[in-house]
């Protein structure tokens, strides 16, 4: 590159080269990638479901990579902590991160300072999992299905309640929807976690919760709960005796609790394609598929374009429903 000019054609010229140099690099970088270990950030503390879904992806992807994937729990703020480092983190491919609901989906709906931009910050790789979101109450009400709920909710507006785990949660969100669809009222009661919540429901001190399927299973299989439908267009294999939202006449009642990897913004694209070939990979054999039905999640897939524009269709819906039902989050 020559460069003959006065002060300022001569300082173009050379950011003009940093820039071409840069991009050399990375083009270099990503044809020899992965030349060191890769972190994976998880925005939730150790052992959850996020947590192990990311660690089974990690050591499969360790294998296929011949590079150590590690996972790191960088949690706080309702995960928008560990996602903020994750915006924030050089965007060379070795440093990933979990892509949950609420810091990438709902976030700037619900948290207008958020220190990062989920639709700008972010290079989408792969949808990981969907885990199914069953709504479920307590067995000693008449109540045997959505349409006997919305019945004598109308009946009797205001005489039923519903837990809500953690304000601006999926199960949150769900439960406006449900109430803005029917066009009923339920009393929100609201908790901090969901196994106090769960509780309660059981005890029958509140009526009825939407939750992930695992952290109800076994309770519904010892009868401590009756799921009556599924907040999903189709009926999963984990319940499958149990109907879904769109069966009963609600098909806008629909929402999951889902994991995805993504990148920061402006990650070379020939990474990204080969990340998401190889995780693509390891969620098409069966022993993942086996290992995911153990934590009541749903294998998930496709090209990074795909998990791309759901992203941005969760982002809009989720995102009329916070506006709607005027949510907000301390």
């Amino acid at each position: 590159m020559v460069c003959r000019a006065v002060l300022t054609r001569r300082s173009v010229c050379s950011l003009l080269g940093s820039a071409f140099w840069a991009a050399l690099s990375l083009a270099s970088h990503a044809q020899t990638y992965p030349a060191r270990p890769v972190k994976l950030i998880v925005p939730y503390p150790a052992g959850g479901g996020t947590d192990i879904a990311a660690r089974w992806i990690a050591d499969k992807l360790s294998i296929r990579l011949k590079q150590q994937v590690y996972v790191d729990n960088v949690s706080g703020a309702n995960g928008n902590l560990g996602t903020e480092v994750l915006a924030k983190s050089s965007p060379d491919g070795y440093v990933l991160g979990m892509a949950v609901p609420g810091p990438i989906a709902s976030g700037r709906a619900l948290y207008p300072n958020l220190p990062y931009d989920p639709q700008t910050a972010f290079a989408p790789i792969i949808l990981v999992n969907e885990s199914p979101i069953v709504l479920v109450v307590n067995p000693s009400l008449s109540i045997k299905s959505l349409r006997d709920l919305v019945s004598q909710a109308k009946d009797e507006p205001g005489k039923f309640s519903a837990a809500i785990v953690s304000a601006g949660s999926i199960p949150h969100l769900l439960t406006e929807m449900l109430k803005e669809s029917a066009g009923i009222d339920l009393l929100d009661i609201p908790y901090k976690g969901g196994a106090p919540a769960i509780l309660d429901v059981i005890s029958g001190q509140v009526d009825m919760l939407f939750s992930v399927v695992p952290l109800v299973l076994s309770n519904m299989q010892a009868g401590q709960l009756r799921p009556i439908a599924m907040a999903s267009k189709h009926r999963t294999s984990l319940l499958p005796d149990v109907p879904t939202v769109v069966e009963e006449g609600y098909p806008d009642v629909i929402g999951s609790a889902w994991n995805g990897i993504a990148a920061p913004a402006g990650i070379p694209v020939n990474i990204v394609d080969k990340l998401n070939q190889e995780i693509s990979i390891i969620l098409r054999a069966p022993e993942t598929t086996e290992r995911f039905a153990q934590l009541g999640m749903e294998v998930g897939g496709g090209s990074a374009q795909d998990f791309t524009q759901f992203l941005r269709a969760e982002t809009e819906k989720w995102s009329k429903v916070i506006t709607a039902a005027h949510i907000t989050v301390q």
